[in-house]
């Protein structure tokens, strides 16, 4: 299920279904780096819940509820309970070709990280 995404040609928005696996130890697990983009981007929680850092505010987001974090706001998710979080993500298509390539990149270091998010318009914060 994870990453299944409606990403119709020619359009700039992309809608992609993700699964979070919980965190058993209460430790966050980061599904991004704190980072930003020009695209706004969007989160709407379907089961479980997520965490997501918003400039300097976090908020937890229950099924049903929804976050949007505005085009050039520095931001981060993680999954906010043990159980697995299901939820959809709605973004831009840069966005969306970014996280295609990090996906697909073979070396995931700092550095490789950091020059394959300046490729795509964004920005890896830590």
């Amino acid at each position: 299920m994870r990453g299944r995404t409606l990403a119709p040609p020619g359009s700039d928005l992309v809608l992609a279904e993700w699964e979070a696996d919980g965190s058993t130890g209460g430790e966050r697990v980061y599904q991004a780096p704190l980072h930003r983009h020009a695209d706004d981007e969007a989160w709407y929680v379907l089961d479980g819940s997520l965490g997501v850092r918003i400039g300097d505010e976090e908020v937890v987001v229950p099924a049903g509820g929804a976050a949007i974090v505005p085009g050039g706001t520095a931001h981060t998710f993680w999954n906010a309970g043990p159980d697995p979080a299901r939820y959809l993500l709605v973004m831009g298509a840069k966005t969306n070709a970014l996280i295609n390539a990090i996906h697909a990149a073979a070396d995931r270091g700092p550095e490789a990280m950091r020059r394959l998010f300046e490729q795509h318009d964004a920005e890896l914060l830590e």
